[in-house]
């Protein structure tokens, strides 16, 4: 999409222009790394869009966008530690290149840079920003430690996962929009209408993931094909799965997220009942109503349609990924 081309050379220059050069190297250029393989770097483009759809200075939201690139990569090199991943977009992992110890302290140190470049606002809205930034990277570890419980946790209700995907994933699209939106000196209704399109759209996204881990294309994904299965991860496919499963197959899916292991056979028969249950076409109707949710609160802000349009064009994008 050309607007989408447009917000990416722009975050580009921005990476470029910031480029990590202190010392030590051991601890900056495993930054620059991942970073520099960025993949779409959506969140600072929602930044963006968040400040140029109430009409903001873009050179003022920049380094602000470029703060939630950098938070979105420290959660990233620290989730690979945890789930031990030796792949990030086609990449290899930070960890597996330099050890554990380099892969904390570099992610520790993004999160720090990211904290940095939101200095250079008024303290006013230094303050607001600031604040909507350190809640969300509380409410993201809390969904962080909520997905790894649920690993072992015997019962997750529906609920409980959407709640965790809220906390892991749209919280953050939303909190971009809003910074952007505040950035630009938007009224605090019209920055929460653009939070809710960000939360529900992210949401979506999230389940959309889930879905391709199994059911996407892997070598464009860039992951471990159904990681999530091997990692007796309770995602929506599995709890959808339980709900429509019968008692042969409930005792399956019991049996096989009842152990970690690489065994091929585990993912061959998971996948089996999630087709058998038609989970995947009741995943992407799910996608669906949370797009429909967060477009209802896009319509809510009282701007031309032609300005909503990149935004309606971005949750179509994002939920039409490579299946």
């Amino acid at each position: 999409m050309e607007f989408l081309d447009h917000y990416q050379k722009i975050v580009a220059e921005a990476v470029d222009k910031y480029t990590f050069t202190e010392k030590p190297s051991e601890l900056y250029e495993p930054m620059n790394y991942i970073i520099s393989h960025g993949g779409k770097r959506l969140r600072p483009i929602m930044v963006l869009m968040g400040n140029e759809l109430f009409d903001g200075d873009m050179e003022k939201a920049i380094k602000p966008a470029l703060a939630i690139e950098f938070f979105h990569n420290f959660t990233l090199i620290h989730d690979d530690i945890m789930d031990e991943a030796p792949i990030r977009r086609n990449k290899p992992t930070i960890h597996t290149l330099h050890g554990i110890n380099v892969g904390i302290l570099s992610g520790d140190a993004l999160l720090i840079k990211a904290y940095q470049f939101f200095e250079d606002l008024e303290p006013e809205l230094f303050k607001k920003c600031i604040k909507i930034f350190s809640e969300t990277g509380a409410v993201l570890c809390e969904g962080q430690q909520n997905d790894v419980n649920f690993e072992t946790q015997k019962h997750v209700s529906y609920d409980e996962y959407i709640n965790m995907i809220t906390s892991k994933t749209g919280v953050l699209s939303a909190a971009s929009f809003q910074i952007g939106a505040l950035i630009a000196g938007a009224s605090e209704e019209d920055a929460e209408l653009i939070y809710n399109f960000g939360k529900h759209i992210g949401i979506a996204f999230q389940i959309m993931d889930d879905y391709l881990d199994v059911f996407g294309d892997m070598e464009q994904f860039g992951k471990k094909h159904a990681g999530d299965i091997y990692e007796n991860k309770k995602t929506i496919l599995y709890l959808l799965a339980l709900e429509h499963a019968n008692e042969e197959e409930l005792s399956e899916l019991n049996y096989w997220f009842s152990k970690k292991t690489d065994n091929v056979d585990k993912v061959y028969s998971v996948e089996k009942i999630f087709r058998r249950t038609k989970v995947d076409d009741k995943v992407l109707r799910l996608i669906q109503k949370h797009n429909e949710i967060g477009q209802s609160y896009l319509d809510k802000i009282n701007l031309p349609d032609e300005k909503k349009l990149p935004f309606r064009e971005l949750a179509n994008y994002l939920l039409r990924r490579e299946s």
